[in-house]
């Protein structure tokens, strides 16, 4: 059994996989400052009422784009899963894939996780979405190699700055119109349609920008949490998968350990 982990700028996702199937997966909120005794506490409560032991697990993985917390997952798998913890990106995990960019090692490890992932399950060339803190866009070839993107502010970013930027705006929640209407008749439907509405808008005309410059048919592929919140007033996804992070390290680590 594997225990995936995904740790982003918000949360840190752990899921139990076996093979490429996910059985179960958990969200914390990132902190850096989180011990490994505080995350073995949580995670072994949340595996017991998921009917599993932490003797079951023989293999960690981990991608990271949070420099400061990674030691302490590193402690974690030493200490209470008794196996060194695999970095996606370092031996014996190594990507794998050409990274066709100006700047190679600054690319976040959930995007190259991300277009293994995305490659292992569709063909042709791809565009990949992923609603995070910031919304990135990342586009690789027939090949599978990554040939670079986009980084957006996330919804809840750009929400944020112009709740705290402009004091008579009340906070508002991150959700659907409530009618297909753009003209809003009050200041809450005004900031709703603004948000949500403003940042269809740029993904369709980002994604059509893309693939003007790709020249070539490329499939969407949206994933993170919000992708299900904009598909139901777009068609600019092709696919959906909400779990491409973990089925990239899932796979990653059968590459590196049977292939």
């Amino acid at each position: 059994m594997l225990l995936a982990v995904d740790a982003g700028n918000t949360n840190v996702v752990f899921a139990l996989v076996e093979g490429r199937t996910i059985k179960a997966r958990w969200r914390i909120a990132t902190d850096p400052r989180r011990t490994a005794d505080e995350y073995a506490v949580w995670l072994s409560q949340l595996l017991a009422l998921e009917g599993y032991d932490r003797s079951q697990i023989d293999a960690v993985i981990i991608a990271i784009v949070v420099p400061r917390a990674l030691h302490n997952l590193q402690v974690l798998s030493a200490k209470y899963f008794k196996t060194d913890a695999l970095i996606a990106g370092r031996a014996p995990v190594e990507w794998g894939i050409t990274i066709d960019v100006d700047e190679p090692a600054s690319l976040g490890a959930d995007r190259a996780v991300n277009t293994i992932a995305a490659h292992a399950l569709h063909d042709g060339d791809l565009i990949v979405i992923d609603f995070g803190t910031a919304t990135t866009f990342d586009v690789s070839d027939y090949s599978g190699a990554y040939k670079g993107g986009i980084i957006a502010p996330g919804i809840n970013l750009s929400l944020d700055a112009l709740v705290s930027a402009a004091a008579k705006l009340p906070r508002i929640a991150i959700e659907a119109p409530a009618t297909d209407s753009v003209i809003g008749r009050n200041t809450v439907d005004q900031m709703a349609i603004g948000v949500y509405f403003g940042y269809i808008a740029m993904i369709e005309g980002l994604v059509a920008r893309m693939k003007a410059e790709i020249g070539r048919p490329a499939k969407v592929i949206a994933t993170g949490g919000l992708a299900t919140l904009f598909e139901q007033n777009t068609d600019v996804f092709d696919v959906i998968e909400p779990d491409l992070t973990i089925q990239g390290l899932a796979i990653m680590y059968q590459n590196a350990h049977i292939g």
